[in-house]
């Protein structure tokens, strides 16, 4: 299927010094950015306490946010989530600060924060018995006005200690070089060591971009993030693998054709695929963006970004690069031996 039919092919390698150039210093100043500011690791990696509270009213985040900081968390995340009505916070271990529990204590923690909220709603806590569905006596602490209505409602409390966080963060740099080798050891099986040297390269240059961007920004990156990463990954391979299988197949068919010819062709004769393949995965991230919430957030964006940069990366670096380490059609292509006239016949 195409939109369009390219009929003469564009000069991609005639200019890839230059593009080499511009993902050059793209990666160094994402390498800088990473070096420099860090990332902004969420409480997946860092450690602390999830909280949910649903409010019987649209929520006031900044009123919410507000509260939080009087308790010294300094960057607490609040957002709402489902409804208006539904929000969750992300509080970060906190030491020494002012009335802040230590980490570990994350029901004191907890506890504390959501008196906090239930005194911000003019409320005040009372102590309620409820018997769940298996019959037996559930003790919570409720938020309630005059009326005795209740306001605040705590829904969920997770910790994530610390030694979690690093497990998590060992476990998502252990994916990440997994899926570097397998990507490696399948294109060198497929196609030549050359084309999997070039397709990590170009792969490397999409991750640490987007790594870059969180830098530079300070954008949460999250367990969510880390998944989207990864995604990016399979999705640029694939992108790459496409091109480099239409350049074995014009090695076979363009014999006279040199290498720039034959790699300029096989990325103009992809360009309506290209277009519409990653067309149609960006308006579903892009719906993922806009109405998928704050949950989803970081995650389309750092999509996007492994997007746009995939498809850079995949013509313009993956190709070139390939180029650059001397691809040949011997490479791809085993020469015809010829057959010998005495047929091993012996004189």
């Amino acid at each position: 299927m195409e939109f369009f039919r390219i009929r003469k092919d564009i000069p991609f390698m005639r200019h890839a010094l230059v593009f080499n150039v511009v993902s050059a210093l793209t990666f160094v100043a994402a390498v800088f950015f990473l070096f420099h500011k860090g990332l902004n690791l969420s409480i997946e990696f860092k450690g602390g306490t999830v909280m949910e509270v649903k409010y019987p009213h649209a929520a006031n985040l900044e009123a919410i946010r507000g509260t939080v900081q009087g308790l010294g968390y300094e960057h607490p995340e609040v957002t709402s989530f489902g409804t208006a009505r539904d929000v969750m916070l992300k509080l970060p271990i906190v030491h020494g600060a002012k009335d802040a529990a230590p980490g570990k204590e994350s029901a004191n923690a907890s506890q504390k924060v959501f008196e906090a909220l239930c005194k911000a709603d003019n409320g005040s806590i009372k102590r309620i018995d409820t018997v769940s569905a298996k019959g037996e006596q559930i003790a919570k602490n409720a938020c309630v006005d005059a009326a005795g209505a209740e306001t605040v409602q705590l829904n969920k409390v997770e910790f994530v200690g610390p030694q979690v966080g690093d497990e998590l963060a060992q476990n998502g740099l252990n994916a990440l070089v997994m899926v570097i080798i397998g990507v490696m050891i399948y294109l060198a099986v497929r196609f030549e060591w050359k084309y999997a040297v070039a397709a990590i390269i170009a792969n490397l240059h999409d991750v640490v971009i987007i790594l870059g961007f969180f830098a530079y920004f300070g954008w949460e990156f999250s367990l969510t993030v880390l998944a989207a990463v990864l995604a990016v990954l399979g999705y640029s391979v694939n992108e790459s693998v496409v091109i480099f299988d239409r350049i074995r197949e014009n090695f076979r068919k363009q014999r006279k054709a040199s290498v720039h010819e034959v790699i300029d062709n096989a990325i103009t004769s992809t360009i309506s695929r290209t277009i519409i393949t990653h067309g149609c995965t960006q308006m579903m991230v892009l719906s993922m963006l806009l109405f998928g919430g704050p949950t989803l957030h970081y995650f389309a964006i750092a999509l996007t970004i492994g997007i746009c940069f995939g498809i850079y990366s995949s013509v313009f670096v993956a190709a070139a690069v390939a180029m650059w380490l001397g691809v040949k059609r011997e490479d791809l292509i085993k020469p015809v031996k010829e057959k010998d006239e005495t047929d091993g016949a012996v004189v």
